[in-house]
C-alpha cells in the first residue's frame, strides 16, 4: 500500500490540475470540487490519514479522483462486492431451507410415534433462522406513538419446526437430535479476523446451520448501591454459558467501563468492570461458538416440552476442511466456467440419506436477506452468501476460497482491474482486505447496468432514513438522496453509493480513509463534508 499524506497526494482531476499546495481553511464558493475536497482532508484533524476518492457519472465518465488507484481496507464496504455476486448468480428469488430429517425404516405416523434413529436438523446455509421480521422495514416506517412492538422471539421459525413434528405423532425418538453443519465446510471464521471479535455478535461464527444470528443478547445494569454488583442476564434458550464475574456500581461521575471475555472454546463468559450509577441497561450480543450445536440443544429442549421423549444426546456434526473439499490457493474460474459448472439446486443437502421429513422451514430471498445485510452490515449473512456463491460452482465445497474465486470471477467480468481488490472473506472484517476506489466506483456503475440493480440498489441504507446511515445527512438536502454502504473496521472506513446531486443527476462517489487516529470521528466528519461537497458541485 502507498501512504502519502493527503494533502500531498495527487488531488481530484475535476477541472484543471491543482499545481499549489492544498489550502487548510474552510473552502469557499469560488473553490472548485477538486480544491474543496482537497481543502477539506488537509485540515489538521485528518491531514495524516490516508485518503481515496473517486467519483464518477453513471455512465463510469470520472468527475473526481484523488488516491483513486490505492489500496485500502474497504471494512464492509467489502459487502457491496459479495451482494452484488449474490444477485447475479444466485439470483434475487432463491431461497434456503432448514430441514428435520429421520433415516431408518420408522414412519412417524405410526401408532406408537416411535421414532428408531437420530432426527437430524439439516441446515443449509440460511442466515434467518430466527425472529427477524421480514422483509426489512425503515424505521421511518414503522408505527410511531404508543404503539407497542412486541418482542420478536429469536427461536420462533425453530419453535415452528418443533410443532411440525409433535403434528407428524411422534412421542419418542430413540436416537439424538443433530444439528447438521456439513452443507459448507466448518470454516467458522474467516482468515484473519480478530480473536477480540469472536466474543461478540458482529464476529459470530459462520455455519450452515445458524440459529439466531448465531448470538445471545447480553443485558447489564448497574446496582442500587455504590460499589454494589449490578444485574447481568444472558438471554438463552438452553443452558450453554456460564457467566462469572460481574459489574461494579461507581459514582456518575466515572464513566462506565466494562468488559466482556471469552476465551476460545471456552464456555465461560466472564464480565468485570463497571457502570455508573443510574445508567442505562446496556444490551450486548454474545456470538454462540457452535451455533449446530446450540440449534440442536434448543430443538431438544423444544422437542421434550411438547412432550416428545429423546433418548439420546444433542449434538452437532461438521465436515473439516481436508482434501476432500480443499481448494488450492491461486485456483481461478473464468466467467464461462462459472455459468456452467454448476447449479446451486443440484447440490445435494446434508451427509444423510432421507427416509421421512418432518418438518421444513424455508427461508425468505436472497433481495430480502440482502437487503438486511447491506441495511445493518450484517456480517454473518455476507459470510454465509459468500459460502453459497462457493457452492454455486463447486457443490462439494462451499468454502470461504471457493465463493471468493467465484466472487473474483465475477468482478473482473464486471471490468475491474485484477490488482485492484483482493479478498478474504465477504463481510470486510478480515484485516486482509483490500480495494481500491476505483475499483468500488466501477461496481458501482457496472451494477447499474444489470436487471438486479433496483432490487440491489433498494439493500443500501438511505441518509438520515434507515440502516447505518439513518443517523447521517439527517437534514436536507441530503436526506433521503444518499443511497450508500458504510464501513468502520479499526482505523479504517469507508462510504460508497450514489448521490443525487444538486443538479439533479445521480453521481457515483467512493470515499475512503485509512490510518487515522484512534477513537476520533474526524474522518467521518470530513467524509460527510465532501459528500456534501459533491452533492452541491453536481
Amino acid at each position: 500500500m502507498v501512504l502519502a499524506m493527503a494533502g500531498l497526494a495527487a488531488v481530484c482531476s475535476f477541472g484543471a490540475a491543482q499545481t499549489t499546495a492544498p489550502k487548510t481553511e474552510p473552502a469557499d464558493q469560488t473553490q472548485t470540487l477538486d480544491q474543496q475536497i482537497a481543502a477539506l482532508v488537509a485540515q489538521p484533524a485528518v491531514s495524516r490519514d490516508h485518503w481515496g476518492v473517486m467519483v464518477t457519472a453513471l455512465d463510469g465518465k470520472p468527475i473526481c479522483s484523488l488516491n483513486e488507484a490505492q489500496l485500502f481496507q474497504p471494512a464492509s464496504n467489502a459487502k457491496l462486492y459479495t451482494t452484488a455476486a449474490a444477485m447475479a448468480l444466485l439470483g434475487p428469488d432463491t431461497t434456503f431451507e432448514t430441514e428435520a430429517v429421520v433415516r431408518g425404516t420408522s414412519k412417524a405416523t405410526d401408532a406408537s410415534g416411535i421414532l428408531d434413529g437420530n432426527l437430524v436438523l439439516i441446515g443449509s446455509g440460511d442466515a434467518n433462522l430466527s425472529g427477524r421480521a421480514l422483509p426489512y422495514v425503515s424505521p421511518a416506517a414503522k408505527p410511531k406513538g404508543d404503539v407497542a412492538t412486541p418482542p420478536s422471539n429469536p427461536l420462533q421459525h425453530l419453535e415452528e419446526m418443533a410443532d411440525q413434528v409433535a403434528a407428524k405423532g411422534v412421542k419418542t425418538i430413540t436416537g439424538d437430535i443433530v444439528g447438521d453443519n456439513t452443507f459448507f465446510p466448518h470454516e467458522p471464521y474467516p482468515s484473519d479476523w480478530s480473536i477480540d471479535d469472536a466474543v461478540w455478535g458482529y464476529g459470530a461464527p459462520v455455519s450452515a446451520l445458524s440459529i439466531a444470528d448465531n448470538e445471545l443478547r447480553l443485558s447489564m445494569s448497574p446496582g442500587t448501591g455504590l460499589g454494589a454488583f449490578g444485574s447481568v442476564t444472558l438471554e438463552q434458550a438452553v443452558p450453554y454459558y456460564k457467566l462469572e464475574g460481574g459489574v461494579l456500581t461507581d459514582t456518575k461521575a466515572k464513566a462506565t467501563g466494562m468488559q466482556v471475555e471469552r476465551l476460545p472454546g471456552s464456555r465461560v463468559v466472564r464480565i468485570f468492570g463497571s457502570m455508573a450509577q443510574g445508567s442505562e441497561t446496556d444490551v450486548e450480543e454474545i456470538a454462540i461458538e457452535d451455533p449446530a450445536e446450540y440449534a440442536a440443544l434448543a430443538f431438544k429442549a423444544m422437542l421434550e416440552a411438547r412432550g416428545i421423549r429423546v433418548s439420546g444426546v444433542a449434538r452437532a456434526v461438521h465436515t473439516e476442511m481436508g482434501n476432500t473439499n480443499y481448494l488450492p490457493s491461486g485456483t481461478q474460474l473464468t466467467w464461462e466456467e462459472v455459468l456452467g459448472v454448476g447449479v446451486r439446486n443440484t447440490c445435494p443437502q446434508g451427509s444423510y440419506p432421507v427416509s421421512v421429513t418432518l418438518a421444513v422451514h424455508r427461508g425468505p430471498t436472497v433481495r430480502e436477506d440482502i437487503t438486511v445485510t447491506n441495511k445493518v452490515s450484517q456480517n454473518l449473512h455476507a459470510e454465509l452468501l459468500l459460502h453459497h456463491l462457493g457452492k454455486l460452482a463447486y457443490c462439494k465445497l462451499g468454502s470461504t476460497r471457493a465463493g471468493l474465486t467465484v466472487e473474483r470471477a465475477f468482478l473482473l467480468h464486471a471490468g475491474i482491474d485484477k490488482d485492484d481488490f483482493i479478498f478474504f472473506d465477504g463481510s470486510g472484517l478480515s484485516n486482509h482486505d483490500l480495494v481500491t476506489p476505483r475499483a468500488t466506483a466501477k461496481l458501482l456503475q457496472y451494477a447499474t447496468t444489470q436487471p438486479w440493480f433496483a432490487d440491489w440498489k433498494a439493500s443500501l441504507p438511505i441518509g438520515g432514513e434507515d440502516g447505518s446511515l439513518e443517523e447521517r445527512f439527517a437534514k436536507p438536502p441530503l436526506k433521503d438522496h444518499l443511497f450508500a454502504k458504510t464501513g468502520t473496521l479499526g482505523e479504517a472506513r469507508a462510504l460508497s453509493g450514489y448521490l443525487d446531486a444538486a443538479s439533479g443527476r445521480t453521481v457515483i462517489f467512493s470515499i475512503m480513509v485509512g490510518n487515522h487516529l484512534p477513537g476520533t470521528n474526524a474522518d467521518r466528519d470530513a467524509m460527510d463534508k465532501i459528500v456534501a461537497a459533491i452533492a452541491a458541485a453536481e
